[in-house]
């Protein structure tokens, strides 16, 4: 890499107002630096090393950025892009809705995020898409984009599609919130199909519903109308996990589907999308979701049906699994399937609290934690930051295909997070929350990475913990 990457234009009366991020650690694309960030407006205008600083009266006279962040001692990332997210509305705002949970995003340094389409009415046409990018565009904080939901009759939809506004189609092959089982032979061979010859992108969560109904009634002849939460992993168990997710496997191979397994929860469904990289296939990817990276089975004993989700917490074995393919190249993203619900609504055990979990102000730091902790005490290897931006920046642009996002580099949007390590750590508590659920499955934990700085297509959304009012975009896909 070059000492300066480049000279930013000269300035003039007509230039956007300039920022500097200042002698900060840069992340991007596998290297750490220290180095300045220039933004002018809303993209980047220039990236520096330290061997050759922006600030310098020889090289730069003139430029005299309107804000300057000292980023000493802290590292600049790409803002965080959570391409698996429950915002609730329209439909269901008394869980949570646009404005409260893009606000959460910010304060997490997620920048863009996929809305999935189980609200009400659910997002199953191109013009529950366009409400959706109404209300988004008066009230999201961070960029959007929303999902087609899929249903048994609707794949002459994904014809209308605009390819540009729409990430792609998500899939329930396992009954979830929402009411929007897809699992007859004929039905999800069309969607496969159907989204094959529009080459759009396929998001299936996979669980088979008839393995779920029998563990069901197995449960209720025993308990009765509800049962321990700890049971959760024996209802919406592995099992129901490998069959579906090896069927969605074989019709995207049958018919070349881009397929992308949301939440991989069982070392069984790692292996079979490790033996599809190892053999070459990238039809296939796989996501891995911040309950199954964080969280096992014993973590029911405390948590209790906080951490109660679709597809179930399982095992450590499984826990192990999937963070080993977070390391490997297995898993392609990471993301928080981020789904709020009041707290009355999770009262009851494994068969009444109801499923999911917020995660999205906290996925950054939480995962930093993670690694914090297996690396060298207060510290993290550049290698372990470089993942951690890879799996949760730049493949979810890359395999997405979102257009100038992701990355920082030189005339891209302006979408950075800047974190800091403290010594003294701090607890999540309810004070904190920005989601409008008021309650988080990590409450009570400590935490010694803080989110410090975000800025969204430039603005400076988050400023050391006080919040912007700005407004997000609406993400533009670039297909080839």
């Amino acid at each position: 890499m070059a000492a300066r990457l480049h000279r930013p234009p000269s300035p003039n009366k007509n230039m956007p107002p300039l920022t500097l991020i200042s002698n900060g650690r840069i992340v991007n694309e596998g290297q750490v630096f220290v180095g300045d960030i220039l933004i002018s407006g809303d993209k980047i205008a220039g990236i520096y090393r330290s061997d050759a600083p922006l600030i310098s009266e020889s090289r730069n006279p003139g430029i005299n950025p309107e804000n300057i962040i000292d980023a000493t001692g802290c590292y600049v990332l790409p803002g965080v892009i959570d391409t698996h997210v429950h915002f609730r509305e329209p439909g269901l705002t008394q869980k949570a809705d646009i404005e409260s949970e893009s606000r959460a995003a910010i304060y997490g340094g997620v920048t863009s995020y996929f809305d999935m389409p189980n609200c009400v009415p659910l997002t199953t046409t191109t013009k529950a898409i366009q409400q959706k990018q109404l209300i988004a565009a008066e009230k999201s904080h961070a960029n959007y984009a929303f999902f087609l939901g899929a249903t048994t009759t609707n794949a002459d939809t994904f014809l209308q599609i605009d390819r540009k506004t729409t990430p792609g189609v998500k899939l329930f092959m396992g009954s979830s919130t929402g009411n929007m089982l897809v699992d007859g032979e004929d039905s999800l061979e069309k969607v496969f199909r159907t989204a094959a010859e529009q080459d759009l992108i396929v998001m299936g969560h996979c669980e088979d519903n008839s393995i779920i109904l029998q563990n069901i009634a197995t449960v209720r002849e025993k308990y009765g109308s509800d049962a321990p939460v700890e049971l959760h992993p024996s209802v919406r168990s592995r099992e129901a996990c490998i069959k579906s997710t090896a069927t969605a496997i074989q019709l995207a191979n049958r018919f070349g589907t881009r397929f992308h397994l949301a939440h991989a929860s069982t070392k069984e469904e790692v292996e079979m999308i490790k033996a599809l990289r190892l053999s070459g296939n990238t039809n296939i990817t796989m996501e891995a979701c911040l309950p199954h990276i964080v969280f096992n089975d014993s973590d029911y004993a405390t948590r209790r049906t906080a951490i109660k989700c679709n597809p179930a917490v399982k095992t450590e074995s499984d826990r192990t699994a999937i963070l080993n393919a977070l390391r490997d190249g297995t898993v392609t993203t990471i993301a928080t399937d981020h789904a709020p619900h009041c707290w009355e609504d999770k009262q009851g055990g494994c068969l009444k609290a109801a499923s999911g979990m917020p995660m999205l102000q906290f996925s950054l730091v939480r995962i930093l934690q993670l690694f914090t902790n297996e690396d060298i005490p207060h510290n993290i290897a550049d290698d372990s930051l470089s993942l951690i931006v890879r799996l949760m920046s730049h493949n979810p642009a890359t395999l997405f295909h979102i257009k100038q996002r992701g990355f920082l580099k030189e005339g891209y949007k302006a979408d950075i997070t800047i974190v800091k390590y403290s010594q003294k750590p701090w607890t999540v508590n309810k004070d904190i929350i920005q989601s409008k659920c008021k309650w988080s499955p990590l409450e009570g934990d400590t935490l010694n990475w803080k989110v410090l700085h975000t800025f969204c297509n430039g603005l400076h959304a988050l400023n050391n913990g006080s919040f912007n009012n700005t407004r997000g975009e609406q993400l533009e896909f670039q297909h080839e």
